[in-house]
């Protein structure tokens, strides 16, 4: 190899390498810069309106980095809100990450649960973010009985901006879905056909919105938790990791939220370790009544501790009985492939027509 060849491949090398470190600069600043951008402060926050009303609520307790975290969820419909006005929660799920465990569970919170709003008498959840994201934080957390340390706010632009940065989502529609409205100019129809098909954020939109069936609200939060775990799915590919500061850039004018960025990766490394585990619906129906209050259709819990135990339960599942299992044990019969001969399973179905309540 002559002396000329080697200086090539050195400096071929060289320049490589720089292009390598003045990528990973550019990527890590961009990716610390569009974290940064998440938490809003000032009037740049869309709460800065009601900062001193929702300041009475006691700040949310600090995670440590140990014990479970839950972070609440807020989607909204922002629509013909002038700035500074906040709309009722269209959506509200809480996040909760265990980090010795290493599981995940997601709770969706029908949006007409009736319970008490700190500092505003009883209403439905939905309202707890009209008086700021602390008043909601707390709200959600003495329904549930776990302490919700973060929130993230967003609006329908937000999630559309979202599914499309990480190039929508392959996802299977139930059943078609339609619905027209000529309030809002038709701008929000629904129209979506039963199959597998990919959903641009419009589509998404559409899916996670829908409601116009028999079970109205019910299967609506079920919608959601599948859709978010498939966007979630779609975020942890190697193509959206590369893309992950301009997805931050598309979504921050949308996005507010109390995380710092330490929180964020902390957040972010332990979700990555962990499983999902449970999704669920709360309150579930065996603990919901329907009633009318003040003229208002809404949905009572029957007994709160009894819904703040099988929280508890989802997340720590009770040890099981040694006497029970041994019991059940005995009284089971296999057939010579290994099955149970007398099999038992039950179902229920619960029922409810719903309407427009917002």
């Amino acid at each position: 190899m002559t002396k000329k060849t080697k200086k090539t491949i050195i400096w071929s090398i060289c320049i490589v390498l720089a292009a390598v470190i003045a990528y990973s600069t550019y990527y890590a600043v961009s990716f610390y810069d569009g974290l940064q951008s998440l938490n809003k402060s000032g009037e740049s926050s869309p709460f800065h309106e009601i900062e001193k009303v929702d300041a009475k609520v006691p700040a949310p307790p600090e995670w440590e980095g140990t014990e479970p975290v839950n972070i609440l969820l807020m989607g909204v419909d922002a629509r013909g809100f002038e700035e500074g006005e906040i709309p009722r929660s269209d959506s509200m799920m809480v996040a909760s990450i265990d980090p010795v465990k290493k599981k995940m569970y997601l709770f969706s919170i029908l949006r007409d649960t009736y319970t008490d709003i700190p500092g505003h008498d009883r209403n439905r959840i939905n309202t707890a973010i009209t008086h700021g994201p602390n008043t909601a934080m707390k709200a959600v957390g003495d329904l549930l009985g776990i302490p919700i340390q973060y929130y993230v706010y967003t609006d329908f632009q937000g999630f559309i901006k979202l599914v499309d940065s990480v190039g929508g989502v392959d996802f299977y529609v139930e059943k078609d879905m339609n619905y027209s409205s000529k309030a809002d100019k038709n701008e929000y129809d629904i129209n979506l056909k039963e199959g597998m098909q990919h959903l641009d954020g419009n589509a998404a939109l559409q899916y996670v919105r829908f409601r116009y069936d028999a079970m109205g609200d019910f299967t609506r939060t079920e919608r959601q938790r599948e859709l978010i775990k498939a966007v979630a799915k779609k975020m942890q590919t190697t193509t959206s990791i590369m893309k992950l500061p301009d997805i931050l850039k598309s979504v921050s004018p949308y996005i507010d939220t109390n995380l710092e960025v330490e929180d964020m990766w902390k957040l972010a490394t332990v979700a990555y370790k962990s499983s999902m585990s449970g999704s669920e619906q709360v309150p579930p129906m065996k603990l919901l009544k329907e009633e009318t209050i003040g003229g208002a259709a809404v949905l009572t819990v029957g007994n709160p501790d009894t819904l703040k135990q099988y929280i508890q339960d989802i997340m720590s599942p009770p040890d099981p009985d040694p006497e029970t299992e041994e019991g059940q044990s005995e009284g089971k019969e296999s057939d010579p492939a290994g099955k149970e001969s007398n099999p038992s399973a039950s179902t229920s179905t619960s029922t409810s027509t719903e309407t427009d309540r917002n």
